[in-house]
């Protein structure tokens, strides 16, 4: 894991208590930055504040539903409050009803209150902090299926493309205000949400061939990506889709 030298600087993590969202804390931690842990699951956010305090970090959690503008504000006041500033944002909370019809009206309105309208909440509050301040970076959780199509999953697909399509307005609307807004495209990752899939040897060789490498992405693969993005290694990129699939939409 790469020390990107985040000494004294803020991240807020939404869907924080597992999978990619703790492995990004965790990353944010490990290069210097204090951490806000945010999930609508106190247990893992708990959970992963402990684990960034055992190893040295310091981190807070906030209890968040991102589909709720009061909860988002409360979220995002908590992290200045505690820390006295925001400098990188991972708005990563989202949900996946696989297995689900996601014409149902109420599916389809859960979906796009996660993983849609929770980013736009996030990233209203995140940039009026970080205009205030003078800059910042916020990073948003699409997927490839914010880039390609998927016959199964029409509100994922739609809510996918959305957090693409949000991200880049971002970075056109705060980009002289110095913050860069950017997205991360995850193919299939290895997480807690894969797991009840992934125990079945047959599944699991299934998500392993989607890939041209031959195996399944890994948390830490999706939140070294995001820190770099975050840092200023990555000064110059804004409103870009980062891809990491190995290889799954280059067919």
């Amino acid at each position: 894991m790469i020390n990107y030298g985040m000494n004294g600087k803020v991240a807020l993590v939404t869907g924080a208590g597992g999978g990619i969202g703790r492995a990004t804390a965790l990353a944010f931690a490990h290069s210097g930055a204090s951490v806000l842990v945010s999930d609508v699951n106190a247990t893992g956010g708990a959970e992963t504040v402990t684990m960034i305090e055992a190893a040295g970090g310091k981190a807070l959690f906030q209890a968040c539903d991102v589909s709720q503008g009061d909860q988002v504000k409360a979220m995002v006041a908590k992290a200045v409050e505690a820390f006295g500033r925001l400098d990188y944002a991972f708005n990563n909370a989202g949900i996946n009803n696989m297995g689900a019809n996601e014409y149902d009206d109420d599916v389809w309105a859960k979906s796009l209150g996660v993983n849609l309208t929770g980013v736009m909440l996030c990233m209203r509050e995140e940039s009026e902090v970080m205009m205030a301040q003078g800059g910042g970076a916020i990073v948003n959780t699409s997927s490839i299926n914010g880039l390609v199509g998927n016959p199964a999953q029409p509100g994922y697909t739609a809510t996918k493309h959305g957090v693409v399509g949000l991200t880049r307005h971002g970075a056109l609307r705060w980009a002289k205000a110095g913050i860069r807004v950017n997205a991360v495209c995850p193919g299939v990752i290895e997480t807690p949400m894969t797991a009840p899939l992934a125990a079945n040897e047959e599944m699991r060789k299934l998500l392993d061939s989607m890939t041209p490498m031959g195996r399944m992405g890994q948390a830490d693969e999706i939140a070294n990506a995001v820190v770099w993005l975050c840092s200023d290694a990555a000064s110059f990129v804004t409103g870009h889709p980062l891809v990491i699939d190995g290889g799954a939409t280059v067919f």
